[in-house]
């Protein structure tokens, strides 16, 4: 966006005019700075923040953006903070299934932060908002992220965490929606994995365990039936996905199970990647069509 044409987007919403949940939090910004080109009361409509970590892996940046997928397709906001990994997941879902996303900066609201998440900020100006309580010219600092938290966390009735690790902005904004009164839940993660450790501590200190999208849309009222349909796939895509309900598996595992050959196998593999129903970590596929 060249910077006539965010002058032109640019502008200022008074705490007055602030949607009731963001007027509720503890310490709600003196002002908000608003770019893009939807109106503000998109603000005020039913939201849900979606955070994690930066450097997620494949499985949390694919449940991410299956996350802002479906939730905006059943018209709910996607509340996220423009970074790296799950936070940009989030809003590219939201994107995919053309709804509504918001992204909150840490950083003046002239900039696009990090600079190489410019053509998102780009595309989300085109059907949501970018928002910052800083004015133009503010330089991102590290303690302001952690500021920018209670906001993404206060324009959302719903917290999801994707992946975390112990010491996490991810948590903070956890924090904030708990303290104000907000629903969180946390995708489950494995026990032996670091960017598991902070979401399973939520977990254990009374975070709704989130194992399928359906959980979210309950607490707005919106039926399964509002989600969009799964893609559909191949017959040899759908036998390694019926495999892959069972858990991970390597290329070998599938294999055996499916008695597919490999190349029809990388095929199937490719399919289920492209169609977002299939995540791979370190030699293991996982099913992410759901999050469970």
């Amino acid at each position: 966006m060249s910077a006539a044409a965010i002058q032109v987007a640019m502008r200022r919403l008074r705490r007055a005019d602030f949607p009731e949940l963001l007027r509720q939090i503890h310490d709600p910004p003196r002002v908000l700075f608003l770019r893009g080109a939807t109106d503000a009361d998109v603000l005020a409509g039913p939201a849900v923040a979606i955070v994690g970590a930066r450097a997620c892996s494949p499985y949390g940046a694919q449940v991410a953006r299956m996350l802002g997928r479906e939730l905006a397709a059943a018209g709910l906001v996607v509340v996220s903070g423009l970074a790296r990994g799950v936070d940009g997941e989030a809003h590219r879902g939201a994107l995919e299934a053309e709804g509504v996303t918001v992204a909150v900066l840490g950083c003046g609201i002239d900039r696009d932060y990090p600079a190489a998440h410019a053509d998102l900020a780009r595309r989300i100006c085109e059907r949501g908002l970018v928002v910052s309580e800083y004015e133009p010219g503010v330089e991102p600092a590290p303690w302001r992220f952690p500021a920018r938290n209670r906001i993404i966390a206060g324009l959302a009735a719903v917290t999801v965490i994707v992946e975390a690790r112990e010491r996490s902005g991810a948590l903070i904004t956890a924090d904030f929606a708990l303290e104000d009164g907000r629903e969180v839940f946390a995708v489950p993660g494995e026990i032996t994995g670091s960017l598991a450790t902070g979401t399973n501590r939520l977990l254990r200190q009374g975070a709704a365990p989130l194992t399928e999208v359906d959980d979210v849309l309950e607490l707005f009222g919106l039926a399964a039936s509002q989600r969009p349909r799964a893609p559909t796939v191949g017959a040899s895509a759908a036998a390694v996905l019926e495999r892959l309900a069972d858990g991970a598996a390597s290329a070998d595992e599938l294999a055996r199970a499916t008695g597919l050959e490999p190349g029809p196998l990388a095929a199937a593999l490719a399919e289920l990647e492209l169609a977002g129903l299939l995540a791979e970590a370190d030699g293991r596929y996982r099913g992410v069509g759901r999050p469970g």
